[in-house]
């Protein structure tokens, strides 16, 4: 229900700015993969997967980014195996800063906005050591170097 609701809305904006079929950015297959997601089945009834791509692929210009064949493998074997299908990588498992399968509760916390980075977590991250305040300073006055030497 879920998903055609959405297709419905895509559709809808599409009519109001005058666009026909194949004038989204977004491929009709990925759009219905995202659908897809969203629409509850037989294996995860009640859950949603989300993933953040944001990290992946190659910038190409301010609106387009380009994701390497690696990185579409691994998240249509996140999606696989989230479903429960067999796949060389595994079982499905969160991923903090990349997937997670976040339940209606989950949702319902965060006003059920579908937002990946509301509920997947961050990546774990060295910590550097350097103070703040120390790395505010530095950080600062190479920015201002740049800014200078830009001139």
């Amino acid at each position: 229900m879920l998903g055609r609701v959405y297709e419905y809305f895509l559709g809808m904006f599409a009519d109001t700015e005058g666009k026909r079929g194949g004038q989204f950015y977004t491929p009709r297959s990925i759009v219905r993969f995202l659908v897809e997601m969203i629409e509850p089945y037989h294996g995860r009834r009640g859950e949603v997967l989300f993933i953040d791509a944001r990290n992946m692929g190659v910038l190409r210009d301010r609106t387009h980014r380009e994701l390497t064949d690696d990185e579409v493998q691994k998240i249509a074997d996140t999606y696989h195996a989230w479903r429960g299908e067999r796949i060389e990588s595994g079982r499905y498992e969160n991923v903090p800063g990349f997937c997670k399968a976040a339940t209606l509760d989950e949702r319902m916390k965060h006003d059920c906005i579908l937002t990946p980075c509301f509920y997947m977590g961050f990546e774990e991250t060295e910590d550097d050591a350097e103070e703040f305040e120390e790395k505010t300073e530095r950080l600062t006055a190479e920015l201002s170097e740049q800014f200078r030497k830009s001139e």
